[in-house]
């Protein structure tokens, strides 16, 4: 549910369907709660804010509207049960929400970046509070979220052109100007895009048209900044020219093909620099950085160089969210590579990447050596002031968390921890994890409130930072919240060419049988890739057919609950006792938990199945 004040006053539930919220004092008691940002707001304020001159039965008639709110936006509580959204507290109401696109738009203008910053601007539907302009409450608010609204526009021009996108800027810039003449940074941004695209007469034009604006109208010469501008563009300064990302990296690369030798050894820890880069970009990238790295890494081995080897095997530090692998031959090799280079290492920070990279590289393993390194990386790491090597060992024991069911709090505090280290530090991709690592925690403990709020995080953090992967498992995570075979199609679409095979493999037919066995429909007959085993005795069943094959025990991973799920209603059908045994003694652990700590799909309650 999200509540919008960036234009009309209008609500939507989950699945973005506009809540009917009645009429005009319905809506004035939704917006002025939304004015008060949590705070109470005393029911004796409401009849004075809604009415000049109160009739008789004005505070019923409050308690009428606040009742007739609750309905519509929380349809699924039960009768007689505390509201969670808009409570009673004390003399008044408040609003206990974060989902309202006021905020979310302020949060976009605080990151900064242009990708949130244009998604802010996207959010506006009107004028704030449009439906209540004249009202003395929501003056201050409106008058602050529009001058936000100004500033917001002009830094995503500046964005647009500190990237190089002048022409882009020049639209929006134009129409800005025309509606808010009195802006001298809008004045100098535009013609400082109008330069930038090649129309220098053009920016030499608006800024006398401004100098004009400014005199006639307001009775004041243009500032500085303005002046400046033009006397730079007459003369052609340099500074005026954006610095090209492409010519810095093509001099750069020359620089280094003419100064480090072709067989030098640096060149292979500079590459797994350039694949840690190469792996966040998604697609193809990602498909290569694997590719390259196993080269890399038996690059150095072929030179016997053990010191280098170590470097090269724990330099790739990219943060791991999903617990099956992509390429089980590649971890193999890598594993082997990195318990070979532990025997003659013994600097401490280069032992406890090694060992983070077993445990990354065993992830869904049964082998006690996994779970072994990633304690041993986590020990060696929290002995040492580095908070990358802290941060690459957490990620080695987040991927070890999963070897039994009923974990998802010990996952959630190792996410809170991995959010606060990497805040601290700058470690923008560790802090990406740390919210993943708490999305997918907070699914599985059924607090999809706080989930939603690392979801956001999660998207906004990789936007400022080129994420585009982190996008595939916040879209899963929304179309776990929307909960139909359409969402679930359509975030299966985005693992096309995503580069993540483990991932991909079996995720949308395995997330639409969770939805048709928690529905009562029939499963499909397709292929179920590494989820046969679990699957298809049930589909096969469905149908009166024999189940010929034994149900595996499911291996470790953020599935883990689910499969077990599986397995428990396979049992049930097929009356095998010793086997309903098992997965009541597997799955006792999570008895108050959802089958849902993956964030991608869920079986509702474990509980049930209990």
């Amino acid at each position: 549910m999200e509540l919008g004040v960036l234009g009309p006053v209008a609500a939507w539930d989950d699945a973005g369907r506009p809540i009917a919220l009645k009429g005009p004092r319905h809506r004035a008691v939704l917006a002025r709660l939304i004015v008060a940002r949590g705070r109470v707001v005393p029911a004796s304020r409401l009849v004075d804010d809604l009415w000049i001159d109160p009739p008789d039965g004005a505070l019923s008639a409050v308690r009428t509207f606040v009742a007739s709110l609750r309905r519509a936006l929380e349809p699924d509580r039960a009768p007689r049960s505390p509201a969670r959204l808009l409570v009673t507290e004390g003399p008044g109401y408040a609003l206990r929400t974060e989902a309202v696109d006021a905020w979310r738009f302020e949060r976009a203008v605080a990151a900064g970046g242009l990708p949130e910053l244009s998604k802010g601007l996207a959010l506006w539907r009107g004028p704030a509070y449009a439906d209540f302009a004249d009202e003395d409450w929501a003056q201050s608010e409106r008058a602050r979220l529009t001058e936000l609204r100004l500033q917001a526009v002009e830094r995503q021009a500046e964005a647009r052109l500190a990237l190089g996108l002048a022409a882009e800027a020049v639209p929006e810039l134009d129409a800005h100007v025309t509606e808010h003449p009195w802006r001298e940074e809008a004045w100098r941004l535009l013609a400082l895009a109008l330069y930038r695209t090649g129309r220098q007469g053009d920016a030499l034009a608006v800024l006398r048209r401004a100098r004009a604006m400014l005199i006639d109208q307001l009775g004041v010469d243009p500032g500085t900044a303005l002046s400046r501008l033009e006397t730079d563009i007459l003369n052609q300064a340099e500074h005026l020219d954006p610095v090209s990302a492409g010519r810095v990296w093509e001099e750069a690369a020359a620089e280094y093909d003419r100064t480090v030798g072709a067989g030098a050894r640096a060149r292979l820890e500079s590459t797994v620099g350039l694949l840690r880069s190469l792996a966040v970009t998604g697609g193809g990238g990602l498909e290569a950085a694997r590719r390259h790295r196993l080269a890399a890494v038996m690059a150095a081995e072929e030179l016997g160089d053990a010191d280098l080897t170590a470097r090269v095997i724990g330099a790739y530090d990219v943060p791991a969210i999903w617990t099956r692998s992509d390429d089980e031959a590649q971890g193999t090799a890598i594993v082997a590579s990195a318990e070979r280079a532990l025997r003659t290492q013994e600097h401490p920070s280069m032992r406890a990447r090694l060992l983070a990279t077993i445990a990354l590289e065993s992830r869904g393993s049964r082998d006690r050596r996994a779970g072994q390194a990633a304690r041993e990386a986590e020990e060696i790491a929290r002995g040492l002031d580095d908070p990358a090597v802290l941060a690459f060992a957490l990620n080695g024991v987040f991927m070890q968390s999963c070897r039994r069911a009923g974990l998802a709090s010990r996952r959630d505090a190792l996410g809170a921890e991995l959010v606060e280290l990497s805040a601290r530090h700058g470690l923008a991709t560790y802090e990406v994890l740390g919210h993943l690592i708490r999305l997918q925690a907070c699914c599985a403990l059924g607090e999809y409130a706080v989930a939603d709020e690392h979801s956001s995080a999660a998207d906004a953090l990789a936007a400022r930072h080129e994420l585009p992967l982190v996008g595939v498992f916040t879209a899963w995570y929304r179309a776990l919240r929307v909960d139909t075979v359409d969402a679930y199609e359509q975030a299966g679409s985005l693992l096309d060419g995503a580069g993540m095979p483990g991932l991909q493999q079996g995720l949308v037919p395995l997330a639409v049988a969770a939805h048709a066995l928690r529905h009562g429909r029939p499963l499909a007959d397709v292929d179920y890739g590494p989820y046969e085993p679990w699957v298809r005795p049930l589909v096969l069943l469905s149908r009166g057919r024999p189940v010929s094959a034994a149900v595996p025990e499911p291996p470790p991973g953020l599935l883990l609950e689910a499969l077990w799920c599986l397995t428990a209603l396979v049992a049930r059908e097929l009356g095998d006792d010793a086997l309903l045994t098992r997965a009541r003694h597997a799955l006792a652990p999570a008895a108050g938990e959802l089958a849902a700590g993956s964030g991608l799909l869920t079986l509702g309650p474990v509980s049930d199945y209990l």
